[in-house]
């Protein structure tokens, strides 16, 4: 899905490698995306069976994220917090949220709640490797250097996503009050510096060691 931009990315002078937007970049996200998707397909059929036991609704989550130039797409995910869970606290989320059920806790902990977006990857909203798309509300704070990170195609892993890979845990560290704005404030202008600096060296080999290390990391 993609509609009229909620942020209009400005083009700084950050550079910005040939590989993020190449064909073989493309290429490379089809062919493991396809591979993904058919080797965990009975992976897939058990946890949308088990959401749907676990917790009444949906075994799929939409939510719309800020992708490519500031274009919005419907990022999809496994359900692992309660129906509606998202009007009744932080667009962000901690260890141990209150609004995770059970299940949902162990599917976020082996990154299976992620498994959804090889579709966005298919698709086109995504890549493999990139930044985290974000929420539109979240992108509308970016400066205008920092919007150098909306020419890059979203990432279901990425350079951030590695260094911060316990950031479920460093937001719960904060008071229920100051959550939000410790990650518009601190936590995301970080994430973005580091997705930029992957961004000035961006290779084939480069994305699949950050995919290397982001499986290795699963499994530690």
């Amino acid at each position: 899905m993609s509609i009229l931009p909620v942020v209009s990315p400005e083009r700084p002078e950050v550079v910005i490698s040939s590989w993020c937007s190449s064909p073989g970049k493309r290429a490379l996200d089809l062919a493991l995306a396809s591979i993904g998707l058919a080797a965990a397909l009975p992976i897939l059929v058990i946890v949308a069976v088990g959401v749907r036991l676990n917790s009444p609704g949906p075994a799929l989550f939409r939510q719309t994220r800020v992708g490519l130039n500031g274009k919005q797409f419907v990022l999809l995910k496994f359900r692992t917090m309660h129906l509606a869970a998202e009007r009744r606290g932080p667009g962000v989320t901690r260890r141990n949220d209150p609004r995770i059920f059970p299940l949902g806790g162990l599917l976020r902990r082996w990154k299976l709640d992620e498994l959804p977006q090889l579709l966005n990857v298919l698709l086109g909203d995504m890549s493999l490797v990139g930044p985290r798309p974000d929420l539109p509300e979240f992108c509308a704070t970016l400066e205008k250097e920092q919007c150098a990170v909306l020419q890059l195609r979203p990432g279901v892993t990425g350079a951030a996503t590695l260094v911060y890979r316990a950031e479920e845990q460093i937001l719960a560290d904060r008071g229920d009050d100051r959550v939000t704005e410790y990650y518009v404030n601190e936590l995301y202008p970080k994430k973005v510096r580091l997705d930029l600096e992957y961004a000035k060296t961006a290779s084939f080999a480069g994305d699949v060691r950050i995919l290397a290390q982001t499986i290795a990391a699963i499994f530690s």
